[in-house]
């Protein structure tokens, strides 16, 4: 493999682990900025989306020029092509941390947010976006198999919370506003989690050159 592609390939597993950084702030500061009623986390959130939109530019035109100047083949052509779907994830992820934010701005003074496990379920998405990028930057197929299987941790999570959600609305019915905006955030923590399965999926084809299904 020439020096120029090797070089070129960090660069694009550089900026993906960037975009995945920045996707993790991003959730992050809108989990936060639920919690603590935290107006500028919430405003950063919303500001780190039009960085991971910048960032998939960035990283897609990498990859175009890759695909142009190298025409790889085999499994270093698929590497290519996956990284563009991987970047495609990535920024839904940025726009669900966004969601969050915005929706967020709805919820202040309510105390359901603290009766809940969300803190825990936006650990656990965050992680399973973590170690899908690292899959891939590594060339880890095991990582990647555990991302998938722990996407069952973070679907037990949200059923967890809608349960509580459901026992507080049942205990005073003036809750039943502010549990369905978080019921919402759940949902969208879950679907982070769905991306990052997507991730893992697309490392495993990377590798091996199968498809989940």
């Amino acid at each position: 493999m020439r020096d120029s592609y090797r070089e070129r390939l960090k660069m694009l597993h550089s900026e993906l682990v960037l975009m995945g950084a920045l996707c993790e702030e991003a959730i992050e500061s809108a989990i936060k900025g639920l919690l603590d009623e935290d107006l500028e986390l919430r405003k950063k959130a919303i500001e780190l989306e039009q960085e991971i939109d910048d960032k998939e530019h960035e990283i897609e035109s990498i990859c175009v020029r890759l695909l142009l100047r190298e025409q790889p083949v085999a499994g270093d052509l698929r590497q290519i092509l996956v990284a563009q779907k991987i970047i495609a994830d990535m920024e839904r992820i940025g726009d669900q941390a966004q969601d969050i934010a915005e929706l967020s701005a709805h919820m202040v003074g309510k105390k359901v947010k603290s009766e809940s496990n969300i803190a825990e379920m936006a650990a656990a998405a965050s992680k399973m976006l973590t170690d899908s990028v690292d899959s891939f930057v590594e060339s880890d197929l095991t990582k990647a198999h555990d991302v998938i299987r722990y996407d069952d941790v973070v679907d037990s999570f949200f059923v967890k919370i809608k349960d509580e959600l459901s026992e507080l609305i049942a205990e005073n019915k003036s809750n039943a506003e502010a549990c369905m905006d978080l019921l919402i955030i759940a949902k969208y923590l879950e679907r982070i989690g769905d991306h990052s399965t997507n991730i893992a999926e697309w490392v495993v084809y990377s590798i091996t050159g199968d498809k989940l299904d």
